[in-house]
């Protein structure tokens, strides 16, 4: 990443063999975890390393300055840095908007464009916070730009670091109160993560308060006391061999489903501050010889331009094939590497190396504005081009997919957030009515509130909703990968609901649930905290038997199919390619789960007063689920049904769970 810089400008001879091997080994994890490779589930910690290797350089580079002249010309550090970071950086952003200009629909044109100019003024991760985006959700795999997120963290400690070291350095505080002031810092910032992990995760994962502690760590180890120390431990070489070890126990075991970055973070953290204090030992037999053989020296030096395309190629790669083999994924692979050499030879080395730029610390600065600039109009004009290549039909497949659905637009609130536990009814139909619904559970239910809400007002009937995010209406305890923990919300959600509809005896109460997000199947791996189903089973007897005791009928509507790429994205761009939008339609047995179903099915039946009905025949024919049926779109993403073509499910979810005799009253639009 960027930290490989640094070391070309310390004092001659302090050159470090093994930290270039440990960005080697830290953008191989990256890459690995972002190509495929599941047996380096923990690869994306390669950024924590990077993390504090910057931290370890750029503070040793600082506090030989200030030795040296007792001040840091930050004017002079800003412009070495604009020289290193920025040429690389928006020549990869541009060539991102050129080529998916003909790949991603003017839709996601439109919205990227303000990603890559987030991106090229380094305030990307301040952007994804405010869209609450979850680095491992899979709709981030098709945003470009997202992985500019740790550069611009790197960049946001840039600015602060060197000042703080000044500030510092004016109290003249000894070289053990420096580390100890340096050591607070540390303290405060990893314990606000920890915190903040728990709370809210992409805050704690994106925002660069949050992650300084791991920069200073770097920072302590490369100060002088610990430099002495290091240097005077006759065990410094198996302290790097133990270090090693720690970042191999990261690759190998933590996954996206571990709170992140949390305390497991301290993991690499300190695997990567063992390594490079082994190093200051220079023994030969520590890591430090294994690191600095040629493979790793090239890998490293390429780093910081493998970072900055790995994530584009293989972006664009799995939107133009889904399904990805090993040789595609190699073949990505070596795209990449030519890509980096290129960018390396052709763009980084020779700006770096400008001596008309270095001559002059104005320059490098005025280079800086000049590129940013560039960043910021050319995103600004790829967003106005995109708003005008968004034809009717295009613009009708985002209406659909943006449209709420019943419950949602009557009010937002009537879907409770993760957070939420007090239930809230929300009513539709006739203030007396002839019969009154329940629907009962997560947005699987939410999206049949369009149609149930029609069948209720045509009927006479009254609908009332029960709905909470990701919570099941079985009773189980289930995973929630936002929150990073068991979703102890929702267990105390169900249970007062379960309390609110005894009481209010209505005459049929209707489930539905996303359930292969919760339960262990074959179609639709989430994370290794799905339940088995035989849990899941007694999961749902637990409710059904509950609300038997309400004199209810019981409904609970089989699980929907679950698509292979998102529909509204895949068939937006099916049209601005000229592709029939049937290229986004889903094998039956690709999208559709049977064991689950027949699991609930069973245990549903066996109750009285209790049905089970299959809908998935609304969606799929007996090969294909359709991704545009009669003109409309299905699905808004993968697995949620787009309100339009909700509303067009009145009638016939009426007659699957009412019957034939009272059809005629619904007329579809």
């Amino acid at each position: 990443m960027s930290t490989q810089a640094l070391s070309t400008q310390a004092a001659p001879g302090s050159f470090r063999p093994d930290i270039e091997g440990l960005r080697a080994l830290a953008v191989s994890g990256v890459v690995a975890f972002h190509f495929g490779m599941t047996g380096l589930p923990g690869g994306f910690v390669g950024v924590d390393i990077f993390f504090v290797i910057s931290g370890y350089l750029i503070t040793r580079h600082l506090q030989q300055e200030i030795a040296r002249s007792g001040t840091v010309n930050l004017w002079r550090f800003y412009g070495r840095r604009a020289r290193r970071l920025l040429p690389a950086s928006l020549f990869v952003i541009l060539a991102t908007l050129l080529f998916g200009y003909f790949i991603l629909a003017p839709s996601e044109q439109q919205f990227y464009s303000k990603g890559s100019l987030f991106a090229s003024s380094y305030m990307i991760n301040l952007w994804l916070i405010r869209w609450a985006v979850d680095y491992f959700a899979s709709d981030a795999s098709n945003n470009p730009f997202i992985h500019y997120w740790s550069l611009s963290v790197e960049e946001q400690f840039y600015l602060v670091w060197p000042a703080l070291l000044l500030v510092l350095a004016r109290f003249r505080p000894g070289k053990r109160g420096l580390f100890l002031l340096l050591a607070a810092v540390a303290a405060v910032s990893f314990a606000l993560s920890w915190r903040v992990t728990a709370i809210s995760q992409p805050w704690a994962f994106y925002f660069s308060p949050l992650r300084a502690w791991e920069f200073a760590a770097g920072g302590l180890a490369s100060m002088a006391v610990s430099q002495q120390w290091a240097r005077r431990f006759r065990f410094s070489p198996v302290l790097g061999w133990l270090g090693l070890a720690l970042i191999a126990a990261a690759y190998l075991t933590v996954t996206e489903d571990i709170p992140f970055p949390g305390s497991i973070a301290l993991v690499p953290v300190l695997g990567t501050v063992m390594v490079l204090l082994s190093g200051a030992h220079e023994s030969r037999a520590g890591p430090r010889s294994v690191l600095a053989l040629q493979p790793f020296q090239e890998i490293g030096k390429l780093s910081y331009s493998l970072y900055l395309w790995h994530w584009p190629v293989i972006v664009y790669a799995g939107i133009l094939e889904p399904d990805l083999t090993i040789a595609d994924r190699l073949l990505c692979l070596a795209l990449t590497l030519v890509l980096s050499l290129f960018s390396y030879r052709f763009i980084e080395n020779p700006v770096r190396h400008s001596g008309w730029l270095a001559a002059k610390t104005s320059r490098s600065l005025g280079l800086a504005a000049l590129l940013t600039a560039t960043g910021a109009t050319v995103a600004y004009g790829s967003a106005t081009l995109a708003s005008f290549n968004l034809d009717s039909e295009q613009r009708q497949v985002l209406k659909s997919a943006e449209r709420k659905s019943a419950a949602r637009e009557f009010d937002s609130a009537c879907v409770l957030e993760r957070d939420e536990i007090a239930p809230r009814a929300c009513e539709f139909g006739a203030k007396n009515p002839k019969k009154t619904i329940v629907l009962f559970g997560d947005s699987h239910a939410d999206h049949w509130s369009t149609p149930l809400k029609r069948i209720a007002e045509s009927n006479g009937w009254r609908l009332v909703t029960y709905l909470k995010s990701s919570c099941p209406a079985a009773s189980v305890t289930t995973w929630n990968s936002v929150l990073a923990r068991d979703y102890s919300e929702c267990d105390q959600w169900r249970k007062l609901v379960l309390g609110e509809i005894a009481s209010l005896k209505p005459d049929v109460v209707i489930l539905s649930q996303y359930s292969s997000s919760y339960v262990r199947n074959d179609i639709n791996h989430i994370s290794s905290y799905q339940i088995d189903v035989s849990e899941w089973a007694k999961g749902i007897k637990r409710t059904v038997e509950t609300l038997k005791e309400t004199g209810s009928d019981i409904v609970m509507l089989r699980d929907g199919p679950l698509h292979k790429s998102y529909l509204d994205k895949c068939v937006a761009r099916a049209l601005w390619q000229d592709e029939n939008p049937s290229v986004c339609d889903t094998p039956r047995n690709e999208a559709v789960e049977e064991t689950i179903p027949a699991a609930e099915r069973k245990v549903v039946t066996e109750v009285g007063h209790a049905s089970y009905v299959d809908v998935v025949d609304l969606f799929c024919n007996k090969t294909t689920c359709p991704a545009v049926i009669d003109g409309k779109l299905t699905f808004r993403d993968r697995h949620h049904i787009a309100t339009p073509y909700a509303e067009s499910l009145a009638a016939s979810l009426q007659r699957a769970i009412f019957g034939e005799t009272i059809v005629g009253a619904i007329r579809n639009k």
